[in-house]
């Protein structure tokens, strides 16, 4: 599991990490399986772990008052997968993560990666290029929700994560879309 970590820091970074700034990195993650179907996190819980999906899929959700899901996002390889608010606030979560998929994992405290940051500078450039790109994203989708058609939706799904369709169920991927199920599949055929 650590190599496909090494690799995609070297790769996020474009650098390569040396041996010994690697061994701070393997020593604050520790392996984790997951079967399909278990949590690694629960609402009303605190988020204990930052988790790098080596293999498998996960989404994050939380439930409405009605008992319906809303996915706030999906997870694969490559992809870290928390509830940062929760993880660093020492707060109770309001969101759920669930293995879609039998997933291996490489997880840390956030103290762990504290620890990381401070003794890996190439750890602590890869966070802060993550930590970008996370922001970018969030008001991409926070934009996408607020103006995009559902079939604009739909495209911009397509586009950035051409995968998904493939591998997350059709109800997931129009919860993620903020779209109903019935929404998602006519403008699917349309596309």
């Amino acid at each position: 599991m650590y190599p496909f970590l090494r690799q995609y820091l070297n790769s996020i970074t474009s650098s390569v990490i040396s041996d010994e700034e690697f061994q701070h990195i393997e020593e604050a993650f520790a392996p984790k399986i997951m079967k399909k179907r278990q949590f690694l996190l629960h609402e009303g819980t605190i988020c204990r772990y930052m988790a790098f999906i080596v293999k498998g899929a996960m989404r994050q959700y939380a439930i409405d008052e009605k008992g319906n899901e809303h996915v706030v996002r999906f997870g694969v390889e490559g992809w870290w997968m928390s509830d940062r608010e929760s993880l660093r606030m020492s707060k109770p979560t309001k969101y759920n993560i669930e293995a879609l998929e039998d997933c291996d994992l490489l997880i840390a405290t956030n103290e762990q990666l504290n620890g990381v940051k401070e003794k890996s500078p190439l750890f602590f450039k890869m966070a802060h290029i993550l930590d970008e790109r996370h922001s970018t994203a969030a008001q991409h989708r926070i934009e996408a929700s607020m103006n995009y058609t559902a079939e604009e939706k739909l495209k911009d799904l397509i586009e950035n994560y051409p995968g998904f369709l493939q591998r997350f169920p059709q109800n997931m991927l129009a919860s993620y879309l903020g779209i109903s199920p019935e929404t998602f599949s006519r403008v699917r055929k349309n596309i």
